[in-house]
């Protein structure tokens, strides 16, 4: 039996696998969160295969050097004593390897946590981000608008999702602009990233929640800040408001498509916690948009 056969196979997999990892979207950031946490992914990896060259080179070398061989038929080693360096030594690199890995997550954990330190300058866009079986409500509280399975943002302006569920716990993820925050029916969780390109990018619950959980994927479309007010201008104009019984039917419907209102769910279903500031922006704007109607039908 040839033994190096096991052994070819396996460079020969890797060799078929390494192309495949250019597609990984996490290893593709298109805004400063998530370069922050390709970047500590890519170390970590980096950390891992050092380690495992180190181990396989020492095994390769022990088991070259000290290979049974016609030399030494019948040698037998003589007692040695432990070395208490070297003890120390392989006890110490594993702890000096965790803790700067630890280091570093702590860093990048504090910093996706927070608006990114470039954009600090800026107002972040607030957008409530509300899962159900098995869909994702986005609601703008700042222009009264609300849409269904697709969210739209301004590039360069840092966006704070804030997270919450009407169902089982869900897990909001767009691996290329920032990593995965939980969805709780109890309490809302918070997201800070930015988009630096003009692009469609896929969203998705990674958590699972049911057997429709696999189709809970939305579309997040950053834009530029123009194309973003003439797109929520357009929504005030065109789009149905969303009423309570509406609301109530989609959230019983498994699965929808697409859809876009030009008011939110927030005043008649608030978010767990407090958010009062945004529900009285909201009432202003039904205000200001009841009060346009009527101009128009007058």
């Amino acid at each position: 039996m040839n033994k190096k056969g096991p052994l070819y196979a396996m460079f020969f997999s890797l060799f078929l696998l390494l192309p495949g990892c250019g597609s990984l979207t996490v290893l593709n950031p298109k805004g400063p969160a998530a370069k922050t946490l390709s970047d500590t992914i890519i170390l970590s990896i980096l950390v891992m295969l050092g380690v495992l060259a180190v181990v396989y080179i020492l095994y390769i070398i022990m088991l070259v050097k000290y290979r049974a061989k016609k030399s030494n038929e019948g040698y037998i080693p003589p007692h040695e004593e432990g070395n208490k360096w070297l003890e120390a030594t392989w006890i110490a690199i594993p702890i000096i390897i965790v803790a700067f890995l630890s280091v570093v997550t702590v860093k990048t954990t504090n910093a996706v946590e927070n608006v990114p330190a470039d954009y600090k300058d800026q107002k972040p866009l607030v957008i409530y981000a509300s899962s159900s079986n098995w869909k994702w409500h986005f609601s703008y509280p700042e222009e009264g608008i609300e849409t269904v399975n697709y969210v739209n943002f301004p590039v360069n302006r840092p966006v704070e999702f804030r997270l919450y569920s009407f169902g089982p716990i869900t897990s909001f993820w767009i691996p290329q602009l920032a990593g995965q925050k939980y969805a709780m029916s109890d309490m809302t969780t918070y997201l800070n990233l930015v988009a630096e390109t003009q692009a469609d990018f896929l969203g998705r619950n990674t958590n699972f929640s049911g057997k429709g959980y696999a189709q809970m994927e939305f579309t997040a479309t950053s834009m530029s800040s123009d194309d973003y007010d003439k797109w929520v201008n357009d929504v005030k104009s065109t789009a149905s408001p969303l009423t309570e019984d509406k609301f109530k039917a989609l959230l019983e419907t498994a699965h929808v498509g697409r859809e876009t209102f030009s008011s939110t769910h927030l005043t008649f279903s608030p978010p767990p916690g407090e958010h009062s500031e945004h529900m009285d922006m909201e009432h202003s704007n039904m205000e200001m948009s009841n009060d346009e109607h009527t101009n128009h039908s007058n």
